[in-house]
């Protein structure tokens, strides 16, 4: 049975105390009450026992029989993640990621109830532009690392002083060392507001805010709230699908007569991946409980649900370390086993009960603050100029970057930061 777009839509789009206080597992006892507004350093310490488990249970793999098929249409290929898994049992070292990310100023606050945990690196230059930073599934925080310099340092790196940004890095809650929500209710509209009350405890007033995947749809949702200090979004995967094209998209219907060429060529990227490829948000958007024990219990299991979707949305021929260091991916994937976050972030697309890619559904015509599209080539969907205008009416900036992804800045960190540069030039 084919997965309806109006569930599975939604979902898809889509670092620590001074020991490692993650509001989860590997906890250090707290006594912060629900009304404190303290910001408090947090640096990451992993028990060894945690590391030496992870290498245990990686050697213990009991691995399904060879695909029949040559090629990625049954899944992540054998031969592929057995690479990566040998390689994550005996040769990646968390140890260096803690390193990297304890070097970082990180950070912890409770938010609404929950501890939010989140990097800020202030810029040197004294007029830098605050900026949100918000990641997505199957990344996190660590899509951002390598674009902290550039953002933040910009004459370093090819730009002007006045293209500074103090940058913010928050985990959603329920991914990283954020806490995870104990009930329901954490949807992006509540993340969004989350995000305002984080960026004025750190005494900005004005600020901009930028996402893709998740992080698109919550800066849709903070655009929506417009609070004060709000001065712009920008985004790298928006809702801009027609309502009119919504159902079509769904059936699987033939390229409607009348479309450009950039319309068509979205029409049947959308088509094609809710047609073939997007199984796994319809399991998180129905029963993230039941896929969470797998991602729990197995870091095989939650490597190769994390690794294929990374190499399908990067712009590498499906060798998604031509773009992305294999020991970045492992970080990345080491995050959620070492965290314990693969059932609550797949209960994050169960709480996003709305159509991420519709224009309808994200309301993003009643959005009143300015809005800046970039489009990566190998995103998910090459969003056109025509449907972007039509469904952001204040969108003041569109452009077509020349390389990248779905992880637009975990893939061309330089890239994304001159997108960045120029889209929000006017709004300083």
């Amino acid at each position: 049975m084919k997965t309806k777009l109006t569930t599975v839509l939604l979902a898809v789009f889509a670092l620590s105390i001074p020991t490692i206080a993650s509001a989860q597992n590997n906890k250090t006892t707290s006594t912060v009450s629900k009304t404190d507004t303290s910001i408090r350093p947090f640096k990451i310490n992993i028990p060894q026992s945690k590391l030496d488990e992870l290498k245990r249970r990686i050697a213990e793999t009991r691995f399904p029989d060879k695909e029949t098929v040559n090629d990625e249409s049954q899944g992540i290929q054998l031969a592929q993640l057995k690479e990566l898994l040998t390689y994550w049992g005996k040769g990646y070292d968390w140890r260096k990621l803690e390193k990297k990310l304890n070097a970082l100023p990180q950070y912890i606050t409770k938010i609404d109830g929950l501890d939010i945990q989140f990097i800020h690196v202030r810029s040197k230059e004294s007029n830098a532009l605050p900026v949100v930073l918000t990641h997505g599934w199957p990344g996190s925080p660590l899509e951002f690392i390598d674009a902290i310099g550039p953002l933040t340092d910009p004459v370093k790196y090819g730009g002007k002083a006045k293209d500074a940004f103090d940058v913010i890095i928050p985990a959603i809650p329920g991914y990283g060392f954020s806490e995870i929500p104990k009930q329901t209710g954490w949807n992006p509209d509540r993340v969004a507001k989350a995000w305002d009350v984080l960026v004025k405890r750190l005494g900005y007033t004005k600020y901009v805010s930028e996402g893709g995947d998740h992080g698109s749809v919550i800066s849709d949702a903070l655009a929506r709230q417009a609070p004060a200090g709000l001065l712009g979004i920008h985004l790298t995967m928006p809702a801009t699908i027609p309502a009119e094209l919504v159902k079509p998209i769904n059936a699987g219907d033939p390229t409607p007569i009348g479309l450009s060429e950039d319309e068509a060529k979205a029409y049947n990227a959308l088509s094609t991946f809710f047609g073939r490829n997007a199984a796994y948000g319809g399991m998180m958007v129905t029963r993230p409980q039941t896929t969470g024990y797998l991602l729990s219990d197995s870091p095989s299991a939650l490597a190769a649900f994390l690794y294929e979707k990374i190499a399908e949305w990067t712009e590498s021929d499906l060798q998604p370390e031509k773009v992305i260091p294999r020991d970045a991916i492992l970080d990345d994937i080491t995050l959620y086993w070492l965290t314990n976050t693969g059932a609550s972030s797949s209960r994050f697309y169960w709480e996003n009960n709305n159509n991420n890619f519709s224009s309808d559904h994200q309301k993003t015509k009643t959005i009143k603050v300015p809005v800046a599209i970039s489009v990566f080539p190998h995103e998910i969907y090459q969003a056109p100029e025509s449907w972007s205008k039509a469904a952001y009416p204040t969108m003041y900036y569109y452009h077509k970057a020349k390389k990248g992804g779905h992880f637009a800045a975990w893939e061309q960190p330089q890239i994304f930061t001159e997108e960045l540069r120029a889209a929000f030039k006017s709004l300083r």
